[in-house]
């Protein structure tokens, strides 16, 4: 999906609706699925540059992740992230000079 998609979605809702992700999982028998329902979080942008991308293309086109979860999950997972940034972004100098 793509934003255009969403917005066109969404703009048939009230602007104070809330929003929720559903994670639609199937659990061992045939006839059954589970739900986990999260609120989102936030938006992280990210280029997938991978073959492992959702349509296993690794185009390195930009996509939105629509950020959900336990609340400690989400926060680790965000903490992760911004260290990740970090460390890519610094030169070789600057990471030879970071303490350990």
């Amino acid at each position: 999906m793509n934003v255009r998609e969403l917005v066109e979605i969404l703009k048939d809702y009230p602007e104070d609706t809330e929003i929720e992700m559903g994670i639609i999982a199937p659990v061992t028998d045939e006839d059954q699925i589970a739900v986990d329902r999260y609120p989102i979080e936030g938006v992280l942008p990210w280029e997938d540059d991978t073959t492992d991308g959702a349509d296993g293309d690794g185009d390195g086109e930009p996509v939105l992740w629509l950020i959900g979860g336990e609340e400690d999950d989400v926060e680790a997972f965000l903490d992760a992230i911004d260290d990740e940034v970090v460390d890519d972004t610094m030169t070789d100098a600057e990471a030879d000079t970071e303490p350990e």
